[in-house]
């Protein structure tokens, strides 16, 4: 399972579409068998949800994104989750022991 984390440096970034980069863990069994970086190519509508499915994600992690945003990553099969805060290495950890708490803030801009 490949996890996608929207960040700028090492904080959860508020938008996905506007982050410096997305660090992707890949896990199984709840242990991160490494970690990548991959640079945010730019927000073009409709345009990040396919990137990073191509890049075999399977869950986004972010503070926020457009309800569109949600209905793309859905159709590809990406697990959403919205309202995160704080850093990545803590994100990821409260993650995988299933105690991330996200609250479903959606932005209504989509840009």
């Amino acid at each position: 399972m490949k996890i996608a984390i929207a960040s700028n440096a090492d904080v959860v970034a508020e938008h996905f579409g506007h982050c410096q980069r997305y660090a992707v863990f890949e896990v199984d069994s709840g242990n991160i068998l490494g970690e990548t970086s991959i640079d945010n190519p730019g927000h073009k509508p409709g345009f990040l949800p396919k990137f990073l499915h191509e890049q075999g994600v399977n869950v986004i992690i972010s503070g926020g994104m457009g309800s569109r945003a949600v209905e793309l990553f859905n159709e590809y099969g990406i697990e959403t989750i919205v309202g995160a805060q704080g850093t990545v290495a803590d994100v990821i950890k409260s993650y995988l022991h299933g105690r991330l708490e996200a609250t479903g803030s959606i932005c209504h801009s989509d840009s």
